[in-house]
């Protein structure tokens, strides 16, 4: 059984290694094999201590006996599109947690918890060829933009999916 709860700086090395195993399966074969491997979650547990420290973004963990196997968080949107606020800045669950309804969970209690801080729509970036895409039309998100991003020297098409009322996941 998996507990959702708002993840403190002790959790920034679990949520690291999350982030870093859930890319390098979500993205293989979609993202340079190169830059893949070149995510380490020790790195990326110095950016996570400092995001959880600011506390601007609302971060949630899913956890189990096991420990940490997903996070969610999000906040203020951070580009700009006419009649949306808040953003989902990231979602991931390692492989073998995933299609168990604790992404749906996670994204519903983190609307929650934007709602609670005043945001009243949502987006979420996601790359076009990310698997997921489908979990977002599922959660009845629209595609309501497109733009092109660079990773590891590679043009991605990235798309923006949105809600325009959190009330939607609630």
């Amino acid at each position: 059984m998996a507990t959702i709860r708002r993840a403190g700086i002790e959790d920034a090395p679990s949520i690291a290694r999350v982030q870093v195993e859930s890319w390098k399966t979500t993205y293989a074969g979609i993202v340079p094999d190169s830059y893949l491997a070149s995510l380490s979650a020790q790195s990326r547990t110095h950016n996570w201590r400092e995001q959880l420290s600011r506390e601007a973004a609302t971060i949630l963990v899913a956890e189990d006996e096991m420990g940490v196997f997903g996070f969610a968080g999000g906040g203020k949107l951070r580009d700009p599109i006419d009649g949306y606020d808040g953003e989902l800045y990231a979602i991931y669950l390692l492989e073998e947690k995933q299609k168990r309804g604790v992404g749906k969970a996670l994204t519903r209690q983190l609307a929650s918890a934007l709602y609670e801080r005043g945001f009243r729509s949502l987006i979420v970036w996601v790359l076009a060829r990310n698997p997921a895409v489908e979990f977002y039309r599922h959660l009845g998100a629209q595609n309501v933009s497109t733009k092109q991003i660079e990773i590891g020297g590679v043009q991605l098409t990235e798309l923006a999916f949105g809600w325009r009322s959190l009330r939607l996941l609630l």
